[in-house]
């Protein structure tokens, strides 16, 4: 599951604007603009390519709980050095 704040989150990680975002994931800017601020939940796919096209950019998603305590989160990927 993603929702609109762990999106935003992400994007800020990687420092994508929304229009990144949209054709990285290739869905239109208003689908991620308006899943964003909460006006919508996008279909099933088009919520799994915005997660996809993050994951790719190396962020992990945490779900609600997951980590100890705290609620849905986001962080990145551990990169090897060697």
């Amino acid at each position: 599951m993603l929702d609109p704040a762990q999106s935003r989150a992400a994007r800020g990680l990687v420092s994508w604007s929304q229009g990144e975002l949209a054709a990285a994931a290739s869905v239109s800017l208003s689908t991620v603009r308006d899943f964003e601020k909460g006006r919508r939940t996008p279909i099933a796919n088009n919520v799994g390519a915005i997660r996809t096209a993050l994951e790719a950019m190396g962020v992990v998603f945490v779900g609600d709980g997951e980590m100890i305590e705290g609620g849905p989160g986001v962080r990145m990927r551990k990169v090897d050095s060697g």
